[in-house]
């Protein structure tokens, strides 16, 4: 973690996933014997810099998409409104 450039290397993503199983060893034993019910939620993996949450909601593309659907189902309710779909 020493790094400058923000990202990690080998050995701290090894700390961080020794990390995580401890973690989740322990909720399991916290939550051993009780209800699925009445279980505390599973903890969250540590976030690691250079490993995405997955795509940005806001994303240019996205952003295109939602534009594109938006289109579509503008001209579709113009379309209706003209009488020409049913």
């Amino acid at each position: 973690m020493g790094n400058s450039d923000g990202l990690w290397g080998l050995q701290e993503h090894l700390q961080a996933l020794t990390v995580d199983e401890l973690r989740i060893a322990n909720w399991q034993r916290a939550n051993e014997g009780v209800k699925p019910g009445k279980q505390s939620k599973p903890p969250k993996p540590m976030v690691r810099p250079g490993v995405g949450r997955g795509r940005d909601k806001n994303s240019p593309e996205r952003i295109a998409k939602r534009k594109a659907a938006l289109g579509r189902a503008a001209e579709r309710r113009r379309a209706l409104a003209r009488g020409e779909l049913t």
